[in-house]
């Protein structure tokens, strides 16, 4: 059977919203998309959690800095209370059962948050180093700039890369790493790309978006979903 997964949704008022391309890129992956509404009833969470086989956390707006304990910086940008709290809750559930999870830019920032890391609320203002260009100009399907993969990591293994290409579109990111996790790819200027779970099976955060790159059959965004989707179907077929 195909893995159900799980993709988080972004909101704006009243209107739930998900890029194409993600839902494109788990089909193309082999397994069934199931769009999630930002629910806070953690009742209802649970139910998610429990028939999904794996989650992937997608791209978006900011995130609320109060949620790691610092005050909003002038260069925050639109935060969204409910979508935070819904993904902090299902990512924390989902650590919990180990069940797979793919977190996309935004994603990986709250990946981080919720397992007990930290962000930048703005890399050109707080980043101590001169940046390259994290938000381009090209194309979402262009892959603009480097990423340095650390050769013992889970990432290696799925692209078999220690350099490559991603497309770039934030101005947060990744400041501190939470505990039983690890970087696995930093961009030339030292800005962590990626960073994976060393506890859990497959718990992996990006901050480039592969699903933009998989319609243009880029090899490491193709691999990334397909690994992602394996280990999906792997864990499905252990509860089941």
């Amino acid at each position: 059977m195909k893995p159900i997964i799980g993709i988080t949704s972004d909101l704006e008022g009243r209107h739930l919203s998900v890029s194409m391309d993600n839902i494109n890129s788990v089909v193309g992956a082999g397994a069934v998309p199931i769009v999630l509404p930002n629910l806070l009833d953690e009742e209802n969470i649970d139910l998610l959690v429990e028939k999904i086989d794996g989650l992937l956390v997608t791209g978006g707006n900011d995130v609320d800095p109060t949620l790691f304990g610092e005050e909003p910086h002038p260069n925050l940008g639109g935060v969204y209370p409910e979508r935070d709290a819904f993904e902090i809750s299902i990512i924390k559930k989902a650590l919990d059962l180990n069940k797979p999870i793919l977190a996309i830019c935004r994603g990986c920032q709250v990946l981080s948050i919720a397992a007990g890391g930290d962000i930048y609320q703005d890399i050109h203002a707080q980043y101590p180093g001169t940046l390259l260009q994290h938000s381009q100009k090209a194309p979402v399907w262009h892959a603009s700039h480097y990423v340095d993969v650390n050769k013992d990591s889970l990432l290696f293994n799925i692209t078999q890369a220690v350099k490559f290409k991603v497309n770039s579109f934030h101005h947060q990111a990744v400041r501190k790493v939470p505990e039983n996790f690890e970087v696995c790819a930093r961009s030339s200027d030292g800005v962590i790309e990626a960073f994976e779970s060393r506890k859990h099976s497959f718990a992996l955060g990006v901050q480039w978006h592969p699903e933009c790159m998989t319609v243009k059959k880029d090899g490491p965004s193709l691999s990334i979903f397909d690994a992602f989707i394996k280990a999906c179907k792997k864990k499905a077929q252990v509860l089941g």
